[in-house]
């Protein structure tokens, strides 16, 4: 590792470090109330607690495995889609209208009609994750597959390459930058409406956690629940990032 990426890692955790430090600091100086804002030392004890109960992890792997299989439905379809829009006009003309108008509705706003569609087990969270994902894929998709140089397109023509081949070593390599930026998109959002569609129709997962613990005013596990959220956006981010430098060698090159 370069002296500048390890200057860059230091300073990517060092800033939360120092945020938890400043707050940490504020609590106990009674700058603020510890009551909503619990010091996050009082936070860290909670959280050993509920992971030596086992709480915390059976929570965890309820969330992991809804946003897992949420992403695996809706992001391999608009992965596919999201390509052939890109390269087929016909396609891209007559699915943009149904993402423009479908795109903007608040997915916790359709959250209720899954729930009666799908009910109260694991397919409506699994849905929900879905809905997340699947914009931001294909739009990312197809723009990256949109914006490829042209000539690239045509030599592959010219050699007469297949569907196939054109789909495979052309639009997929071409589009990947762009294709990875959705599925961090992606995952984020499918964790966000994770979170909330276990608080609503739920009996697990990290968000069941926050609500159950906000009706009992437990603050403290509130908390827990929030940063335990935070850390996998974290870890997702940085596993996103790595997978982008692996498949991507050319881009870190230019950079």
């Amino acid at each position: 590792m370069t002296r500048a990426a390890l200057n860059d890692r230091l300073l990517a955790f060092g800033s939360p470090l120092a945020l938890f430090l400043l707050w940490e600091l504020a609590a106990k100086a009674g700058w603020i109330d510890t009551r909503f804002f619990p010091a996050p030392s009082a936070i860290l004890v909670r959280m050993w607690a509920l992971s030596a109960s086992g709480e915390l992890w059976v929570n965890l792997q309820a969330s992991l495995w809804r946003l897992f299989a949420g992403f695996i439905v809706g992001g391999i379809p608009a992965l596919v889609l999201g390509i052939a829009a890109g390269l087929s006009r016909p396609v891209r003309i007559a699915i943009d209208p149904l993402v423009s108008a479908t795109y903007p509705i608040p997915k916790s706003a359709v959250f209720p009609l899954i729930l009666l569609i799908f009910g109260l087990g694991e397919a409506s969270k699994i849905v929900m994750v879905a809905m997340g994902v699947f914009y931001p894929v294909l739009i990312n998709a197809q723009a990256g597959v949109a914006n490829i140089d042209r000539i690239y397109m045509d030599v592959a023509k010219n050699f007469r390459a297949s569907r196939w081949q054109l789909f495979r070593t052309v639009a997929i390599p071409g589009a990947l930058p762009p294709i990875l930026a959705g599925v961090k998109l992606g995952l984020g959002m499918g964790l966000i409406l994770i979170a909330i569609a276990e608080m609503i129709g739920a009996d697990s997962g990290i968000g069941y956690m926050i609500w159950n613990a906000w009706q009992i005013l437990s603050v403290e596990t509130m908390y827990v629940g929030l940063v335990v959220i935070a850390l996998i956006g974290f870890a997702l981010s940085l596993v996103t990032d790595e997978l982008e430098k692996f498949l991507v060698p050319w881009k870190r090159a230019r950079g």
